[in-house]
């Protein structure tokens, strides 16, 4: 990856989110933390970002509504979603919001979810 990768995280677990932006910046990805979903909505609004890795139930406000406000505003701009649920295990979410490019377990090995923000950065 690199300094030129941007990443939002969109998670409400302090220590999930923690461990996961720590892991992207020790690999030199630019991190920018939200805990609630107007906030992810604001900094959508500040600034492009190549992957949002996104709690799907977030604790305040919507993480559908994160993914759709990124698909009209930043066209370019990928999601990948994560849970701890069985909501949307049935893949129905890829057909619901375009820019949906994986849907992953909240317990993810950090290696994995930075395979996959690696996979899907791509310029915007």
């Amino acid at each position: 990856m690199g300094s030129a990768t941007r990443v939002l995280v969109v998670e409400s677990k302090a220590d999930l989110a923690e461990g996961w932006v720590r892991h992207l910046q020790s690999l030199g990805v630019s991190v920018r933390w939200e805990a609630e979903a107007d906030l992810a909505i604001r900094a959508l609004e500040q600034e492009r970002f190549h992957v949002i890795l996104i709690d799907l139930m977030l604790s305040e406000g919507g993480a559908l509504a994160v993914a759709d406000y990124a698909r009209f505003r930043h066209t370019g701009t990928n999601v990948i979603f994560v849970t701890d649920t069985t909501v949307f295990s049935d893949g129905s979410i890829f057909g619901l919001m375009p820019n949906v490019r994986a849907f992953l377990e909240s317990h993810t090995p950090p290696d994995d979810l930075a395979a996959m923000v690696q996979h899907y950065a791509r310029p915007i």
